[in-house]
C-alpha cells in the first residue's frame, strides 16, 4: 500500500509563496502518476497539477498553469507543488494523489490534505 503525507501549507498573502511537500512511503512505480488536488470550502475538488512518474510529463489545470510547479524527487520519496503569485481564490485544502497511469489516472491512494490560505 501506498501512504501519502503532505505538508508545507499555511497562510500566505497575495502574491507569495509556498511549497507543499508530499512524502509517500509503499512502492511508486515507474507506470505511476502523482498530483495534486484542492478543495474550497462549497466547491468540488478540482485537479491542480500532475507528474508521470515514467518520463516526468507535468500536466497543468488553466488555473495553476504558468504559476505552479509540480515536481518530484524520488531520492527523498517526495513530491512537491511550488505555488508562485498566489491569489485568494487559491484558498483551499491541498491534496496529494497516487495511482496507475493509463489512460488516464487511476487516482487510487490519497493524503489528507494541507490547508491553503490567502489574504
Amino acid at each position: 500500500d501506498v501512504q501519502l503525507v503532505e505538508s508545507g501549507g499555511g497562510s500566505v498573502q497575495a502574491g507569495g509563496s509556498l511549497r507543499l511537500s508530499c512524502t509517500h512511503s509503499g512502492y511508486i512505480s515507474s507506470r505511476h502518476c502523482m498530483g495534486w488536488f484542492r478543495q474550497a470550502p462549497g466547491r468540488e475538488r478540482e485537479g491542480v497539477a500532475r507528474i508521470y512518474t515514467r518520463d516526468g510529463d507535468a500536466r497543468y489545470s488553466d488555473s495553476s498553469k504558468g504559476r505552479f510547479t509540480i515536481s518530484r524527487d524520488n531520492s527523498k520519496n517526495t513530491l512537491y507543488l511550488l505555488m508562485n503569485s498566489l491569489k485568494p481564490e487559491d484558498t483551499a485544502m491541498y491534496t496529494c494523489a497516487a495511482g496507475r497511469a493509463g489512460a488516464s489516472c487511476a487516482w487510487r491512494y490519497w493524503g489528507r490534505g494541507t490547508q491553503v490560505t490567502v489574504s
